[in-house]
């Protein structure tokens, strides 16, 4: 392999010691429900938490397409955070779909992918306080680029159901904009605390924030180098923390809700990231079965040799891949 990211700044918390010193903040009554069901007066973190920002390189070392799609599996659902029955022993690393300016409305009354996670795994919204206090920049790009950051450690004290089900309250769910408009009723059934809490590995990127037309080679060429780095990244910390262990990662349609990501092309680009960033497995998750409709087109196109994916450097790969035409979609609002 040829350059490989590296850690640009690393930072170790004693759980404990963290929440005690730098509480979240939250900043909408609902953020502060979900935080009392999930750690009740008396409660006390456990473990170490270390973070890491990495550098974004390129190119990418040769992609063998149809090992990408073999090494991936498909669930049908939101993240589970089960481990892959067939790597038992690997380090799992979950990916969290994050703004450029690291959990920044985690308190706010906002609930996509990125504020769900950190509901769900107070400790983050503490990292970020204490970033901010000891001024280092809980940033995932930066003026020179992507800086995908990494957090090991984080006890994951409960679950939220965001799915419809109107006898419990949330006719319309309660993921993104749902959730605030929900009772606090509903958000009492809907949240179950953790005891004993697991623990959650996190990649922390953020995908292009949007454009009208067709991908470029270049926008391309980022959001392959961003994912690539954040997986490597993964692999090399995973090594360094856990021994010689296989790594899972997993993912879904980042960058795809309220950035308007093409879901196809993300699937694509995740496959070959993960390929050639050497993880184990990359657990891809579709959130229902007609969910899994775009990864099918990405995994028709991976392994066809018609298709142009195939190509001898990183340059030739991403105009291979515009070639084909990917459209911008339009965000979702949440």
């Amino acid at each position: 392999m040829g350059s490989e990211p590296e850690p640009i700044e690393t930072v170790e918390f004693d759980a404990a010691q963290l929440m005690r010193d730098f509480p979240p903040h939250w900043r909408h009554a609902h953020k502060q429900l979900v935080y009392d069901i999930a750690c009740p007066v008396g409660f006390v973190p456990r473990g170490r938490v270390i973070y890491s920002r990495w550098n974004a390189v390129l190119p990418l070392p040769r992609i063998d397409s149809r090992a990408a799609v073999e090494k991936t599996h498909v669930r049908e659902a939101v993240y589970d955070y089960q481990s892959l029955d067939a790597l038992p022993d690997a380090v799992d690393w979950h990916v969290n779909f994050a703004d450029p300016n690291l959990f920044v409305a985690y308190g706010s009354a906002l609930f996509a992918q990125d504020e769900m996670q950190v509901a769900e795994h107070p400790v983050l919204g503490s990292v970020r306080q204490a970033l901010l206090a000891q001024r280092c920049e809980p940033v995932t790009v930066d003026a020179s680029g992507a800086t995908p950051v990494l957090i090991t450690g984080a006890e994951r004290r409960c679950r939220i159901a965001t799915d419809r089900n109107a006898a419990q309250g949330r006719p319309a769910g309660l993921y993104g904009n749902a959730f605030a408009l929900g009772t606090p009723e509903a958000i009492r059934h809907a949240t179950v605390r953790l005891d004993p809490p697991t623990v959650t590995n996190l990649i922390a990127m953020a995908a292009l924030p949007g454009n009208d037309g067709h991908y470029s080679a270049a926008e391309i060429a980022f959001t392959l180098g961003t994912a690539f780095s954040g997986f490597r990244a993964a692999v090399l910390e995973s090594a360094r923390q856990f021994g010689p262990r296989p790594v899972v990662v997993h993912s879904g349609f980042w960058g795809c809700g309220a950035f308007g990501g093409n879901r196809v092309l993300m699937s694509m680009l995740q496959m070959l990231a993960a390929q050639a960033a050497g993880v184990g497995a990359l657990v891809y998750h579709t959130g229902s079965p007609p969910g899994t409709a775009p990864w099918n087109r990405a995994r028709d196109l991976l392994l066809d040799a018609r298709s142009g994916i195939e190509a001898p450097t990183t340059a030739a790969l991403c105009e291979g891949i515009a070639a084909l035409g990917f459209a911008w979609g339009k965000g979702d609002g949440n």
